[in-house]
C-alpha cells in the first residue's frame, strides 16, 4: 500500500541526489518555496496531506526524471535507495557518443540538425527509455549550478520537442555552445535563462542560431 511517507519521502530523495533542499526543488520546479515544506505535509487537524499530481509532474520535468526513477525511490528502502549514478547504469544497452561542451563548440562536429558527425568519440551507455537519435554532452562552466555542475554528464535529443521551460543546448552560429532554460522562442529571436542567478539572461537572434537540442537527462 502507497503511504503518504512514502512519496514524501521520495520527493526528499529526489531533492537530495540533485543537491538541492526540498525548497529549492519546489523553487526549481516552477513550484512556492514552501510547497514541500514538513509543515505543508498535513492538514491544519493533523491528517497526512499528499502532494498534487501537478506537483509531482512539475518536479520530475525540472529534475529530468523518468516516472520509472521515482517510482524506485518510493519502493526502495531509505538505507539503499538509488542515486542517480545508478540509474545511469540501468542503461538500454545501446551506446551514445560523449562530447565535452569545448569540444560541440569547436566546428566540424555537428551536422545542420545537430547531431555529431564522424567517428572517435568517448561513447556512455544510454539510459533506458531514451531514443536513440540522443547524444551526450559533459557539462563546463556554472551557469546551470546548482543543478549542473562541471563535470555533470547531460544527455540531449535533436528530434525531442523543444518548448517552453525546457531545459537547452544551445550553439550559436558564433560557436558558443550553451545550456540554459528556453523561456521565449518565435521566429525572430530566443530568449534564452541560466539557472545561476550570477548569469545574465540571454536573448539571440533566430538567425544566429545553429541548432537547439533538449536535455532529457541528466546524471549528477
Amino acid at each position: 500500500m502507497l503511504t503518504h511517507a512514502q512519496i514524501w519521502t521520495a520527493l526528499d530523495a529526489l531533492a537530495k541526489e540533485n543537491d538541492l533542499s526540498p525548497s529549492a526543488l519546489a523553487r526549481s520546479s516552477g513550484l512556492d518555496p514552501t510547497s514541500f515544506n514538513k509543515s505543508k505535509r498535513f492538514t491544519k487537524d493533523g491528517r497526512s496531506r499528499w502532494p498534487s499530481t501537478e506537483s509531482l509532474a512539475k518536479v520530475l520535468i525540472a529534475t529530468n526524471t523518468p516516472i520509472d526513477n521515482f517510482i524506485n525511490l518510493i519502493e526502495q528502502p531509505s538505507s539503499k535507495k538509488k542515486s542517480r549514478n545508478v540509474s545511469y547504469r540501468n542503461s538500454s544497452g545501446k551506446q551514445v557518443p560523449l562530447i565535452g561542451f569545448a569540444q560541440a563548440g569547436v566546428g566540424g562536429f555537428f551536422d545542420d540538425g545537430g547531431f555529431p558527425v564522424g567517428q572517435g568519440w568517448e561513447s556512455v551507455d544510454l539510459p533506458y527509455g531514451l531514443s536513440e537519435s540522443a547524444y551526450a554532452l559533459k557539462v563546463s562552466g556554472d551557469s546551470m549550478l546548482p543543478l549542473y555542475r562541471i563535470g555533470d554528464v547531460v544527455i540531449v535529443d535533436p528530434l525531442a520537442t523543444v518548448r517552453k521551460g525546457d531545459r537547452v543546448v544551445v550553439k550559436t552560429r558564433e560557436s558558443e555552445v550553451m545550456a540554459k532554460i528556453l523561456t521565449r522562442k518565435n521566429s525572430r529571436q530566443v530568449e534564452l535563462q541560466s539557472l545561476n542567478p550570477e548569469h545574465d539572461c540571454r536573448t539571440v537572434k533566430s538567425t544566429e542560431i545553429e541548432w537547439i537540442a533538449r536535455i532529457v537527462w541528466a546524471s549528477q
